[in-house]
């Protein structure tokens, strides 16, 4: 049966996760109007879901928007386009050798321009229902509060020292995840950005917010979306504008990271760079957006479990004193 029901949530499960996500930022706002303001239930709830709409939903739907607008904005004039193309292809041509414009590249492109559309188109729809459906569930796990937690305390299958451990890698890496993976990556995209107009990129916020998503990957990911940009800028013969690029993105762009996580380290879990990578790569296809904070925290909570039953069981049995078969007094 659980098996059944997770198939068809599958698709919501966006939206579940990320009340959960958010239950476990807000709950202990949830336990003060409560049990301090002595405010309902009913009324605390929809207070919470009121600063959540305005401090988490419309700023995101605004980015998204935005990003849809920058995008329509791109001009698609088929022959200039294709005119542009040419002209870009030859450069690259006469400098490096390489032919952009084989048959295998033309191809490849020409498939994967259908899949980006359906990609954007499903991404928004997606996200407009699990909005409503990470409210809907918020809200009634905001109603259920303590009742909940202890009913879902009660089902872990370990003992007390392992429950504790185990809630505190969640409560942690949610934390970590959900406040410093967007505050870093809107800061970094944001200085990205400003180094975009400075020096001449086009479309400059768009580059920004992909520069955004791209800093989920650590050490080298805004070098993803900054290093071809240069390279186009210096193959189109702007080399100030390349060279001063190429220095910004060295020293401002790729620090920004190192700085604001050695500030906010004490909020911030020191997240092994390989389960962060390997966690999104497997979170995004499976969990959508939530991914990237779901997928490096599911990674973890299985190092985790592996670590209880090394300290449960292997560790015990090393150390517990060998038994004499032979010896009956033993």
């Amino acid at each position: 049966m659980g098996v059944i029901l997770f198939h068809y949530f599958s698709l919501l499960f966006s939206g579940i996760l990320g009340a959960t996500t958010i239950y476990i930022l807000v709950r202990k706002q949830m336990f003060h109007l409560t049990e301090k303001k002595k405010f309902g239930k009913n009324l605390s709830a929809s207070i919470i879901l009121i600063e959540v709409v305005m401090c988490f939903l419309i700023p995101l739907a605004f980015a998204v928007w935005l990003l849809i607008e920058e995008i329509q904005g791109i001009n698609l004039n088929i022959p200039s386009t294709i005119a542009e193309i040419q002209k870009f292809a030859e450069m690259v041509k006469e400098r490096t050798g390489y032919n952009m414009l084989n048959t295998d590249n033309l191809v490849s492109a020409a498939a994967y321009l259908p899949k980006i559309g359906q990609i954007l188109i499903g991404s928004v729809s997606s996200f407009a229902v699990n909005s409503v459906v990470l409210l809907f569930v918020l809200y009634f796990m905001l109603i259920g509060g303590k009742g909940m937690e202890a009913y879902l305390y009660e089902l872990l299958p370990f003992n007390n020292a392992n429950k504790k451990d185990v809630l505190l890698e969640i409560k942690v890496m949610v934390k970590s995840n959900a406040l410093g993976i967007p505050l870093l990556a809107t800061i970094q995209g944001g200085f990205a950005t400003a180094g975009y107009i400075l020096f001449g990129v086009p479309d400059p916020i768009l580059f920004g917010f992909l520069t955004c998503f791209a800093t989920i990957i650590p050490l080298i990911g805004t070098m993803f979306i900054w290093l071809p940009l240069t390279i186009y800028l210096a193959v189109t013969g702007d080399w100030v504008n390349a060279l001063g690029l190429a220095a910004y993105s060295l020293i401002v762009i790729s620090n920004v990271d190192n700085l604001l996580r050695f500030i906010l380290q004490k909020k911030i879990a020191n997240t092994h760079p390989m389960i962060t990578v390997f966690g999104v790569v497997i979170g995004l296809p499976v969990f959508g957006f939530w991914g990237v904070i779901f997928g490096p925290l599911f990674l973890s909570m299985f190092i985790l479990l592996i670590d209880i039953f090394k300290r449960g069981y292997l560790e015990n049995d090393k150390t517990a004193a060998p038994k004499n078969p032979l010896n009956k007094h033993t």
